[in-house]
């Protein structure tokens, strides 16, 4: 996957685009790829890097929602369960079954989980996981032994899927762009083409050169996150606006804390979300928070009240009370909620997606979640379909395998999450004893996995090959500003860059990374990101 490539197709089109998606998230990336596996001409543009907003900041799992269970919105449930299934057929080197335990510390409270449970396992039918089962007090400890055992009573286990977010936009991406689609990070939407009162396309900005471009389509889907109301002012200025933002937080842990293969669900906090401690690549990522916010940003930074809650929450159901020194990262993320009557309760707002035409023809679609991102592509591309005058093709997607697709046993296990690229990646490798080196001793990462990531993944920042390529910013943050100055060389030999260009990014990354060390002031204010171009320190926010 070529940066290049994408960017000579969208400049040499000679007739407009069938359909142009704008944004690289988990929603743009599906629609891009079931409306080029229909046969469509696309593009698509993301103003940053691909999944840089909500769509890396996930629990990392593949799940129905048991809280919607609750809420009685079986039909979510239902359509998350089937597509929970479907992922984990079409990207199997990705998705993975996990278990999960729901302690009990009340009698009542077993019987009454496993009913719940048992329910949502026949809501999945073919496509379930293995059953749920109720467990004794010695079974819960046996699978959780640091869940807190004072009065825990049993437990419920269930299964529910696990993936990596970051990695799976990246494979989108490819697949996309193998499908023939104009896949372009850093190229920003300035404004819209319109031609009699309808849209035609859009004005975008590659932020690398500054260049402007003119981008026709008979069809533009707006499907940019919590910022969609943004475009939708270009289409109408003063519009009413669609979206409430809602934050949630994580805060990553060491693996001791939660030490086997089994996650902890709490099925009711005190914002009514459930609260997951969950491991995940040799850590446990604990969270998440529900919590108003009145603006949208891309480096979101986690409140005060948001730490203490998880805090607090990580102390009572973990045996071994985590301190603040033991945080080895903590993230934020922002989901886009649609509005419905009082928007200051963002738990109680819908997490269905929702899809709006406007009477220019521009198509918004937001809500949902990574789970059902396959269903919402299949829904907007009807869509889009309609309204750009195209043939109705059927969906390509519910069986289609996602780039990286194998089930081959890949023993090297920082390359796992590689898929089938983890063979050309390893003989990357074994060219040169210098890229079998980690990137840090701390971090399970290799130096080629940088270069790989440039050269066929359109990594253009450090911050796109610590924080998405891999997933070093997470898993440890101090440990990864003290990767990026070796990450920086290798991308400036890969990208024909000079030492100021290193200096630039390293500092830049640096400004980002101390946001998500959990102790250092710096987490509570959100730095400006610099364009990954010519002029790094520019700040790119809007």
């Amino acid at each position: 996957m070529k940066r290049s490539t994408s960017l000579d197709r969208i400049r040499s089109a000679t007739e407009p685009f069938d359909i142009l998606v704008v944004g690289g998230g988990a929603t743009g990336l599906g629609a891009a790829v079931d409306a080029a596996a229909r046969g469509h001409r696309v593009a698509l543009i993301e103003q940053d890097d691909f999944a840089k907003g909500t769509s890396s900041r996930s629990t990392k799992l593949v799940h129905g929602g048991v809280r919607y269970l609750r809420q009685g919105n079986i039909s979510l449930v239902l359509e998350a369960l089937r597509e929970r299934g479907r992922l984990a057929r079409n990207a199997p080197h990705l998705v993975h079954d996990m278990a999960f335990v729901i302690p009990s510390y009340k009698w009542w409270e077993g019987p009454f989980y496993g009913v719940g449970m048992k329910v949502y396992d026949q809501l999945a039918g073919k496509l379930g996981l293995n059953p749920s089962r109720v467990l004794s007090r010695e079974e819960t400890l046996e699978l959780i032994p640091t869940v807190e055992p004072e009065n825990l009573t049993g437990g419920v286990s269930y299964h529910d899927g696990q993936f990596d977010d970051a990695r799976l936009a990246v494979n989108l991406a490819q697949t996309a762009y193998e499908l023939g689609a104009a896949v372009l990070n850093y190229c920003r939407c300035v404004g819209l083409v319109k031609e009699k009162g309808i849209v035609t396309g859009v004005l975008a900005r590659d932020m690398e050169s500054g260049e402007e471009l003119t981008i026709k389509a008979r069809s533009v889907i707006n499907a940019t996150g919590v910022f969609v109301d943004d475009i939708r002012q270009f289409d109408e200025k003063g519009g009413k606006r669609l979206v409430a933002v809602s934050q949630g937080i994580h805060l990553v842990l060491p693996k001791a804390f939660l030490p086997g293969n089994t996650a902890i669900m709490v099925p009711k906090t005190a914002d009514g979300r459930v609260l997951f401690a969950v491991p995940w690549r040799d850590c446990v990522v604990v969270g998440t928070t529900d919590t108003p916010v009145s603006g949208e940003s891309l480096e979101p930074r986690a409140l005060d009240e948001e730490r203490e809650f998880v805090m607090s929450h990580a102390r009572r159901y973990l045996a071994k009370d985590p301190s603040d020194s033991d945080v080895l990262s903590i993230f934020a993320g922002l989901r886009p909620l649609v509005k419905s009557g009082d928007a200051s309760n963002t738990a109680a707002l819908s997490r269905d997606h929702t899809i709006l035409v406007s009477n220019s023809g521009l198509i918004t679609i937001t809500g949902g979640k990574w789970t059902t991102y396959r269903k919402m592509a299949e829904d907007v591309i009807d869509h889009a379909e309609t309204v750009a005058g195209l043939d109705d093709i059927r969906c390509q997607t519910e069986t289609m395998h996602i780039h990286g697709w194998t089930r081959a046993e890949i023993r090297e296990k920082n390359l796992q999450p590689y898929g089938s690229d983890a063979l050309p990646l390893g003989e990357l490798i074994r060219t040169d004893p210098a890229l079998a080196q980690k990137v840090h001793p701390a971090l399970p990462y290799q130096q080629g996995e940088v270069v790989w990531g440039v050269r066929n993944e359109m990594a253009r920042t450090v911050e796109d090959v610590l924080a998405r390529r891999t997933r070093s910013l997470i898993l440890n943050a101090r440990v990864s500003i003290e990767a990026a100055p070796l990450v920086a060389r290798l991308m400036a030999t890969e990208l024909g860059k000079d030492e100021a260009w290193q200096a630039e990014q390293v500092a830049a990354y640096t400004a980002i990374a101390r946001g998500y060390v959990f102790s250092d002031p710096a987490s509570h204010a959100a730095p400006a990101k610099p364009e990954p171009g010519a002029e790094p320190a520019k700040a790119q926010f809007d």
